[in-house]
Order: structure tokens, then C-alpha cells, then sequence
């Protein structure tokens, strides 16, 4: 059974968030999330800690009636996100669908912590993840002492979730095996969980949804079935549309992390960050920035979140092993793991570009050089 969050600290926060290497969604945002509830005067669907305008506010971003600040935790288009919300206002279940990278999880996450106030109650779609996890499964001590009870039933985030009216989550839908999530339907359609065991069946409560996220970029991918698309209201998720959109994700969620991991303060970077987000955006593309030249592609993502990645392990690098600066000797072996991921095919595209694209652009030679450097 899920255990219930803890209660929140004096300072709006959980006991142990701050000491927690990645708080919750609902711990680390509790002060905003709270200044909004605060202002909220409008409508609130039944079993929602917020009203669809504050949940949006709280993605988007922007400037209380009281000073507070509320950050953005989504950049990008209004619409998507605004879709997303009206989706769990009626009874059809959200699917968040995008190439890997796109901050599906990151959504799904903060969108539960604002609607629910508990993001936790989570499946994680896996090739192993059995038909439990989506129904119930039992307590097997209790079982062969007791015989079925409801003592011994162990519930699911998902029955958990349909019980007390909130938002359950499934991550990376289309990994689990189809039958499994095929259990799904009864759920979405009939708003129902039987426990044929018990002779009884777990009706859900209003404010219970299911914000779902697949991507079919990577192998291993089981398809929906058609009985189960239908359930869905599916929001496609893109890539960051502009350069500088990009960088602003890549340097955000950079600075949370650095917070979080308590890694020593280092400049900005920016001028790295761009390089970063330059090589990855020129790559998945397949032609340079200006458009007068074709590269080859990898056979990676080369997604944001890598992107992020990168960039917190060339800090890392600087902070303990350099002069506190970030520069391209920190990032260059963090770029070329991701890029390399088939150390032939991939190995040729990324030593194409270096030459063709990197080494002849201006201001960049000190970067060639690093990279250089790591390739041999």
C-alpha cells in the first residue's frame, strides 16, 4: 500500500525535502503551491487542490497578486499545456506522447503535485511490469493464513488513487506488455476496479484520472491497442521549437539540479550551454544552424534532457577538478557520449562534424581542440 505523504513543515516543505537528493514535485514547489491555492478564487473541479487556471499558472510561470514568484516548470507553447489540463477536467485519461527528452515525466509530475497535491502515485512501464501494478496484488502470508480479504489485498497506485480521488500515473505506457495494458480498460471506461476475489469492485472518486506518457522513438515499444487509444486524449509534446527556448530549459533545470546535488557554485556558462544545445539541435536536424550544411544524423535522441545532463556533469567537472569555470574541456567527453552511442556509425558522424562543422567556425577552436582531445 502507498504510504501517506508526510506531513509539511512550519516553512511549507516536507520533513527531509531538503534533504532528499530530488524532492517530490509538491515538497519542492509546497511555497508556491500554496501562494496559489491562497489566491485561487475560481472554480475548482471536485477533488482538485487548484482551479485549472492556477494549475496552468503554476506550469507556466509568472508573478502573484502577492509578489510571489512562481517559476516556470514547462517552456513552451500555452496551448499544449492548457489542453492537458482541460483533458483531466472531464473523464477522458491524458496521454503525454513525445520523443524521449521532452519532458513528459517533468509534466505528468507537476501537473499531479498541483491537481492532487501528491505526485507518487506512479506505475513505472517497464517489459517486466506485471498486471499488479495496474489492479491489486496480495499480501501472500495473509493470504494462506486468512484466505482473500481485504486485509491481505495490496492495492495499486492506480486502485489507490481511484479510491481517495486523485491523479495516478503511468510511465512509459507502451514499455509494459500489451495485456498488461489492456487492464487499463475497465479503468478508463468504467470508471471501475473489480476484485472478483472479494465480490466487490472499487468505484473511482471524483478527481480520479490518469495521466499516462509513451514515447515510440525507442525499441521495445509495445503499441496501444485501439480499445485503449480511445480512452486517451493524447498531447503531443514537442521539441523545443526555437534555439533560445532551448537553452533557457537546458539552463534552468541546470541550476535546480546543481541546488539539489549541492554542487559548488559555478558561473553561468551560457556560452557552453549554447554550444551544447548548438551541437545537439545542428545533429538531430541533420544541417547546420544557418542551413548551408547537411551532417549526418546519430542514432541517438539527442534529446533536452541529455542536453541537461551534459551540461551538470561539465559543473561537476569544473567545480572539483578545474578552475571553478565551466569551458569546453568540461563538456567535450559529456557531448561525445551522448552523441556516440554506436561507437562505429556514430563514431564516423560525430568525427564529420567536428571537421566539417566545428573546426572551421568562429570561436569555436578552443571547443574543437577539447573534443579532439577526448576523441583520441
Amino acid at each position: 500500500m502507498t504510504s501517506p505523504a508526510p506531513s509539511p513543515t512550519a516553512n511549507g516543505s516536507a520533513p527531509g525535502a531538503d534533504a532528499a537528493l530530488r524532492p517530490h514535485a509538491e515538497q519542492a514547489y509546497a511555497a508556491e503551491l500554496a501562494a496559489l491555492a491562497a489566491e485561487d478564487d475560481r472554480p475548482r473541479p471536485p477533488g482538485w487542490r487548484l482551479s485549472p487556471w492556477a494549475v496552468t499558472r503554476y506550469l507556466l510561470g509568472g508573478t502573484l497578486g502577492d509578489g510571489t514568484e512562481i517559476t516556470p516548470k514547462y517552456v513552451g507553447a500555452r496551448r499544449v499545456v492548457e489542453v492537458a489540463v482541460a483533458t483531466l477536467v472531464t473523464d477522458r485519461a491524458l496521454l503525454l506522447l513525445g520523443v524521449p527528452g521532452t519532458a513528459k515525466t517533468w509534466l505528468s509530475e507537476h501537473l499531479a503535485a498541483a491537481v492532487s497535491g501528491d505526485s507518487t502515485l506512479l506505475v513505472q512501464g517497464t517489459a517486466g511490469t506485471a498486471e499488479e501494478a495496474i489492479r491489486y496484488g496480495w499480501n501472500y502470508a495473509r493470504l494462506l493464513a486468512e484466505g482473500p480479504s481485504a486485509q491481505a489485498l495490496v492495492p495499486s497506485p492506480i486502485f489507490t488513487a481511484m479510491a481517495e480521488g486523485r491523479l495516478a500515473r503511468v510511465e512509459e505506457l507502451t514499455r509494459m506488455p500489451s495485456d498488461v495494458q489492456d487492464a487499463l480498460i475497465t479503468v478508463l471506461s468504467e470508471k471501475t476496479l473489480p476484485v472478483p476475489e472479494l465480490g466487490i469492485e472499487v468505484q473511482a472518486q471524483r478527481g480520479f484520472n490518469l495521466i499516462a506518457t509513451a514515447n515510440d522513438r525507442d525499441r521495445g515499444v509495445n503499441d496501444l491497442s485501439s480499445a485503449l487509444r480511445r480512452r486517451f486524449n493524447t498531447v503531443v509534446l514537442p521539441v523545443p521549437q526555437s534555439m533560445e527556448d532551448e537553452v533557457e530549459i537546458v539552463s534552468s533545470r541546470v541550476e535546480q539540479l546543481g541546488r539539489s546535488l549541492q554542487l559548488p557554485e559555478v558561473p553561468a556558462g551560457l556560452t557552453e550551454i549554447q554550444r551544447v544545445v548548438t551541437v545537439f539541435r545542428e545533429l538531430r536536424a541533420g544541417v547546420t544552424a544557418d542551413g548551408r550544411t547537411k551532417v549526418k544524423s546519430p542514432s541517438g535522441t539527442l534529446s533536452t534532457a541529455e542536453a541537461i545532463s551534459v551540461v551538470t556533469g561539465g559543473i561537476a567537472l569544473a567545480a572539483h577538478f578545474g578552475d571553478g569555470v565551466l569551458r569546453p574541456a568540461d563538456i567535450a567527453a559529456g557531448i561525445r557520449g551522448a552523441v556516440v552511442q554506436d561507437p562505429v556509425s556514430d563514431g564516423v558522424v560525430w568525427r564529420e562534424y567536428l571537421e566539417t562543422v566545428v573546426r572551421g567556425r568562429e570561436g569555436w577552436s578552443d571547443f574543437y581542440r577539447a573534443c579532439r582531445e577526448v576523441a583520441n
